[in-house]
């Protein structure tokens, strides 16, 4: 049955042309529809493609929109830099400028505290020769016979010192004392006593000749023995200290 199908088409081919044409028309029909068929497919997976690129296309404009952000915000930042960095420029200046007033107002300082230490320096040179001058002569008043000088040490140095036979004078010369110039004198009395006991006598006389003695020392120097007095008055007077001298 079949083969006498195929047979009676190859005929009609053969032989009649409107089949021939016909046969071809189909033929070509089907190749037409496979091929429109591959050509939608292929637009398809070209749309496909094209919605995936146009996707790239707007992360990348998401992408190139954060970028123009970012560099935004990097140039304030920049410019927020470079602002503080002139203030900042300002602020060094004012400070150099405030540190060269301070110089000069401390070289200022300096040139008067050489020229304060030169005068208490020459007052206290002068208080001391003073000291020793009045002691030597207030002594003198009550009959001892001293001659007062300063003594200089290694380890210290006692501005009013005298010894005769029997009597030895111990004692500081200042402009202002407080308490501690008392423990002072007892100090430097201990130190003779432990290494330089030749200089020592049987009876000691401390002094402290001071112009501004505060009013604890007054009373701590009658509790010690002290004789403490300047050339116009005495705070605590040389009769007491001979009454209670050892």
């Amino acid at each position: 049955m079949e083969s006498s199908i195929k047979k009676e088409i190859i005929r009609l081919l053969k032989e009649d042309e409107e089949f021939r044409y016909m046969v071809a028309g189909l033929i070509g029909l089907r190749e037409l529809l496979e091929g429109t068929r591959r050509i939608e497919n292929e637009q398809t997976a070209l749309r496909e493609e094209q919605t995936k690129i146009w996707e790239e296309i707007r992360a990348m404009r998401a992408e190139q929109v954060a970028l123009r952000e970012e560099q935004t915000k990097i140039w304030e930042e920049i410019r927020a830099m470079r602002a503080e960095q002139v203030a900042l420029r300002e602020d060094f200046n004012t400070l150099r400028e405030d540190f060269n007033k301070m110089l000069g107002v401390l070289q200022q300082m300096n040139v008067r505290l050489t020229r304060i230490e030169r005068t208490v320096e020459k007052m206290t040179v002068d208080i001391e020769e003073e000291a020793r001058a009045f002691v030597k002569y207030r002594l003198g008043e009550k009959g001892i016979k001293i001659d007062v000088d300063e003594l200089r040490l290694p380890e210290a140095e006692i501005n009013i010192y005298g010894a005769n036979e029997e009597i030895c004078v111990i004692g500081e010369a200042t402009i202002r004392a407080g308490v501690k110039i008392l423990d002072e004198i007892l100090e430097k009395y201990e130190l003779l006593k432990r290494k330089y006991p030749s200089y020592l006598r049987d009876k000691v006389i401390f002094v402290l000749y001071v112009l501004l003695p505060l009013p604890e020392v007054i009373e701590e120097a009658k509790k010690r023995n002290i004789w403490v007095f300047k050339a116009t008055k005495e705070y605590v007077s040389l009769d007491y200290v001979l009454e209670h001298i050892k």
